[in-house]
């Protein structure tokens, strides 16, 4: 299928290279070829099945929307956005597109995820938790949209009113590590997640267009992924 990437970043440039192995046609537009959402108009669309984001937190919503005004499927990988979250999916079901979106497409973080769920119960047992999260130098947004998730999903597991405080590193190349400890009086529980390299991402956002194709509706790939 033809699929158009926002974003000649390192993760985007990974995203490309893993759409052309699954023999998908892939055009790229960088910051240049889609100032003011020029790459996005309906008519340049036009013979686009899905179109993928992988910019920065300043542009993504723009991108959004005229991704949305143009009537295709988009799968956002971009975060730093989430507080215009609940307009977004009102505009997507409006327009009846399909819209997927996560922090991280990383089968192995969504396992880390359902792991933080059940690891919550901590809270209950005289444990107190924190999270860590390290990425390279480059990543605009801090805390990590990953961490932000994990602690929303701690905080909802455990019925907790405050949520674990976040503690984020800026440092070299780390593709993305998150780690969560819960300490007690007599001992410490270690879980964490370390990237090896993008590839993972990559993967599961081509994936994730790849099961967008023919649908409608506004989803978290948290909730999809196990469909892939």
């Amino acid at each position: 299928m033809n699929l158009l990437l926002l974003g000649r970043g390192k993760t985007g440039s990974l995203v490309a290279e893993v759409a052309r192995e699954h023999k998908h046609h892939v055009e790229i537009a960088g910051s240049k070829e889609n100032a003011a959402c020029a790459a996005l108009s309906p008519e340049k669309l036009a013979d686009i099945a899905v179109v993928l984001d992988f910019t920065t937190p300043h542009c993504v919503v723009a991108n959004i929307e005229a991704c949305i005004r143009a009537g295709k499927n988009m799968v956002v990988g971009t975060t730093g956005w989430y507080g215009e979250l609940d307009r977004i999916r009102r505009m997507v079901e409006q327009q009846g597109i399909g819209f997927i979106y996560a922090p991280n497409f990383s089968i192995g973080v969504n396992l880390f995820f359902d792991v933080a769920r059940a690891a919550a119960v901590a809270l209950h047992h005289d444990y107190a938790g924190q999270i860590f999260e390290r990425h390279h130098a480059q990543k605009k947004d801090a805390p990590s949209g990953t961490a932000t998730i994990l602690q929303h999903l701690i905080r909802e597991s455990s019925g907790q009113s405050e949520p674990l405080e976040i503690t984020s590193f800026r440092e070299g190349e780390v593709v993305g590590l998150h780690e969560i400890v819960f300490e007690s009086p007599v001992d410490r529980i270690y879980l964490c997640h370390d990237a090896k390299s993008r590839r993972g991402f990559a993967e599961g956002a081509v994936l994730a267009a790849e099961w967008l194709v023919g649908k409608k509706g506004f989803y978290d790939f948290r909730d999809v992924w196990r469909e892939l």
